[in-house]
């Protein structure tokens, strides 16, 4: 049966790359019973908060903001009693200390922990992540007080490049920051709505502008409506 393994990766040329051999895998000796691998999607306007409350409207517009990261978690048992001949003579303590050199401990090198891949057969191919929680639960220890079988909950968040982020998200129209020249009756709702098609990004809009108020816009008077996202 393939075991789930987490591999040493490092960021190279701003791409993730696993580095190769024994110190740089740890490998499961007992495979989770389950994981979870969570997608999400963020909107704006989705809460009556600030400035996600449609101005003018009996309930907010939903609109497309991101994609978040996606997450993983999952539960692996270490076992340190000798049972199991693939952990030899490793101890629970030993195979910790192994987990935390490659997903949890600070890269001098780098500044920031490394991230990692998951892999564990044909499900989870390929899983570039890091560490965002390592939570140890010692479940049985010898008389001397030495953890023989130790729960371990990973929790990991993608990791990827600004370079593959911008790949992914094949953005193809232009950044262009748009100068919009006041006419009568235009109010910073309705020209958010126009430029963005987002009316609620109005106070970003006035505070980026210096107004005091926005609902009585002077007409012939300039502002700047730059890139959001």
């Amino acid at each position: 049966m393939a075991k789930l393994k987490i591999i040493r990766c490092k960021i190279q040329n701003d791409q993730i790359r696993e580095q190769s051999g024994a110190a740089n895998t740890f490998e499961a000796t007992i495979n989770p019973e389950n994981y979870s691998h969570k997608f999400g999607l963020s909107y704006s306007g989705t809460t009556a908060t600030g400035g996600d409350r449609a101005v003018g409207k009996s309930s907010p517009v939903a609109k497309f903001a991101n994609a978040e990261p996606e997450k993983l978690d999952f539960t692996i048992h270490l076992d340190g009693t000798g049972v199991l001949p693939e952990t030899g003579k490793s101890t629970v303590a030993d195979q910790i200390t192994k987990l935390r050199e490659i997903a949890y401990d600070y890269d001098g090198d780098t500044h920031e922990p490394n991230p990692v891949k998951i892999v564990w057969g044909a499900g989870l191919e390929a899983f570039y992540g890091r560490l965002t929680s390592l939570s140890v639960d010692y479940t049985l220890f010898h008389p001397d007080g030495t953890a023989l079988r130790a729960k371990t909950a990973l929790s990991f968040v993608e990791a990827k490049t600004e370079t593959q982020e911008a790949l992914e998200a094949k953005r193809q129209s232009p950044d262009l920051t748009h100068v919009v020249q006041v006419r009568a009756g235009d109010t910073l709702p309705l020209l958010c709505q126009r430029v963005y098609s987002d009316v609620s990004k109005y106070l970003q809009i006035a505070r980026l502008n210096d107004l005091d108020q926005f609902r009585a816009l002077v007409p012939g008077t300039l502002l700047r409506f730059p890139p959001m996202r």
